[in-house]
């Protein structure tokens, strides 16, 4: 991938909505997955299958290899990502909790991204950006409104989605401020080795590591491993080296989206009013963070010529 590409806007563009639509099938790929082995085994079984689809890519292409500290860092990102928010988010499903609740907490990571990055980060948000992040939050609420109910969230279910949100919100962070100029081919070695060392312990422990192996089993992993585990995490992280962590993870919100989309493709589910209504809204909170004026750079222009 040469520079001048990663340089032309139509290539961010599409890693963007490649991201948000692999993000939004995951769930899922996720619920078929879960069917036939319990989370930690399924976990174990995705990123086993991801670092053997990993090693002989590096073995190749021969990455520069994290070293020292950013080692270190590398391995806690990883972590965070996929050890805490996946495990987080599968087990909310396992525990039987809807799409509904659990797309609707975890959607709260860009308003959570939002606060640390105006706090911690230097970034600065313009009020139509807080508007769009808050905006954007209500249309994900309007979308999954209908699959909501409380009644089958439990104590530990909320723990559970509450540990996942924290865990993607901090590892998206973390590896942009920590590892901003890692090769995301070596760190996805390390960090699924790192991952696998984790979940194997547990899945072993509490869950005997039953697997019901089947066809469906395989296609899940396969889907998630290369599209989302590989492919979509490396757009996200090279998105957020380019831009915003807002306006980045502001695209999140468009999952859900997807979500509808392939219910209606694939189970004839037709989304209410309401859901058509907060799509509506959701784009419109996502054009007002992601919009960029080009007033400033032609005032730039001017005033240098």
């Amino acid at each position: 991938m040469t520079r001048m590409l990663k340089d032309r806007p139509w290539f961010n563009a599409a890693l963007a909505w490649y991201f948000v639509t692999v993000w939004g099938s995951g769930f899922l790929a996720t619920k078929v997955g879960l069917q036939h082995a319990a989370p930690f085994t399924f976990l174990t079984l995705r990123f086993a299958f991801g670092l053997a689809c990993v090693v002989p890519i590096v073995l190749v292409m021969q990455p520069r290899w994290p070293a020292g500290r950013e080692l270190g860092h590398v391995v806690v990102a990883g972590l965070l990502m996929h050890a805490v928010h996946l495990g987080g988010s599968h087990y909310t499903q396992y525990l039987g909790v809807s799409a509904g609740i659990t797309a609707l907490i975890l959607s709260a990571q860009p308003l959570i991204t939002a606060l640390i990055a105006v706090r911690w980060m230097g970034e600065t948000l313009a009020a139509r950006q807080w508007a769009g992040v808050i905006i954007g939050l209500a249309g994900v609420a309007l979308i999954v409104w209908h699959k909501v109910d409380v009644r089958e969230a439990s104590l530990a279910s909320l723990v559970a989605v509450t540990v996942s949100l924290a865990g993607v919100t901090a590892g998206t962070l973390y590896q942009r401020v920590y590892c901003p100029l890692v090769d995301l081919r070596s760190a996805a070695a390390v960090q699924f080795a790192a991952t696998i060392a984790v979940l194997a312990p547990l899945a072993w422990a509490f869950e005997d590591m039953q697997v019901d192996w089947s066809w469906q089993l395989a296609g899940s992993i396969l889907f998630l491993v290369i599209g989302a585990s590989l492919l979509a995490v490396s757009a996200l992280h090279t998105l957020m080296r380019r831009g915003q962590a807002t306006r980045v993870t502001s695209l999140l919100y468009l999952t859900p989206i997807f979500a509808v989309g392939l219910e209606l493709a694939m189970f004839g589910v037709m989304p209410s009013a309401l859901s058509l209504a907060g799509i509506a809204v959701t784009c419109l909170g996502v054009a007002l963070v992601t919009w960029r004026s080009s007033l400033p750079a032609r005032s730039r222009s001017a005033s240098t010529s």
